[in-house]
């Protein structure tokens, strides 16, 4: 643990879960570029799964290697207008071949992507941000506005509510799937990079029976540690525990946790 670590730990701005790593044992594998990438477990059920992915960005490499590795039908959930245009540009490319090298700064070119063998049926959008509840929120702009990524909780300004913002329609994981015709016992992986809305969104999930047999979760509070954020993420940690989680694997570098249930002792 480095002097930094130690010194967030001691102020209470670091949790055990960042310090996990790797538990040994299962077979994990990671798709997608450097920077977005997602390291889970390789397992034979994910052949012709569905999987719900929550936040695209401008990098949608995971959602694509996955759907064209396992044949799998992946919902993109994003309503950023950035995202929306990305995922539009990879839509007219489907069919063809990857032409460049990702990038490592988080956005990447449609013609980094393998799209030769992914149909449109496997790539499916919902414009709306995913929530605890159905209503229309505050899409709160980065601090950075180069960046894409847009917050409802708005950690990255203290949880301010009075800073740029757009508002979009923000739909709860039961109401988006069912909308969709897909139950939720049928959803075999749930990926959550959604700017701090992970907390309420994990929370909400549980209440609607849905449990997911991996979960994939950035929480992005970590990224700009404060005593509240580290609250809220073990409470969300806490009930992922409870639910018969357990984490096998901690990208140290983008704060990403990898949850699977039942594959190890909480």
């Amino acid at each position: 643990m480095t002097l930094k670590h130690s010194y967030q730990r001691a102020t209470g701005l670091r949790h055990p879960i960042q310090d996990t790593g790797i538990v040994s044992g299962y077979k994990l594998t990671r798709l997608g570029s450097p920077n977005c990438g997602w390291t889970f477990v390789d397992d034979p059920s994910l052949k012709n799964s569905i999987i719900l992915s929550a936040g695209l960005g401008e990098d949608g490499s995971f959602d694509v290697e996955f759907a064209s590795k396992y044949g799998a039908t992946v919902h993109i959930v994003d309503p950023t207008p950035r995202a929306i245009s990305h995922f539009r540009s990879i839509i007219e490319r489907l069919g063809q071949p990857k032409e460049a090298a990702y990038s490592d700064t988080g956005t990447q070119q449609p013609e980094c992507y393998e799209l030769g063998d992914v149909t449109v049926e496997q790539l499916q959008l919902h414009k709306v941000a995913i929530w605890s509840e159905r209503k229309k929120v505050k899409f709160f702009l980065p601090k950075n506005t180069d960046h894409v990524s847009h917050s409802i909780v708005n950690f990255q300004n203290e949880y301010a509510s009075n800073t740029p913002f757009i508002e979009v329609d923000a739909m709860p994981v039961r109401d988006i799937l069912e909308e969709n015709g897909v139950a939720l016992k049928d959803v075999a992986m749930l990926k959550l990079d959604i700017e701090g809305a992970e907390i309420e969104v994990i929370e909400s999930i549980f209440v609607a029976g849905f449990l997911p047999r991996q979960v994939l979760v950035e929480f992005d509070e970590f990224n700009v540690p404060t005593k509240r954020g580290v609250a809220r993420i073990n409470r969300a940690h806490a009930l992922l525990v409870e639910k018969g989680y357990g984490i096998i694997y901690t990208d140290l570098q983008k704060s990403t946790v990898k949850h699977s249930k039942g594959l190890i002792d909480a």
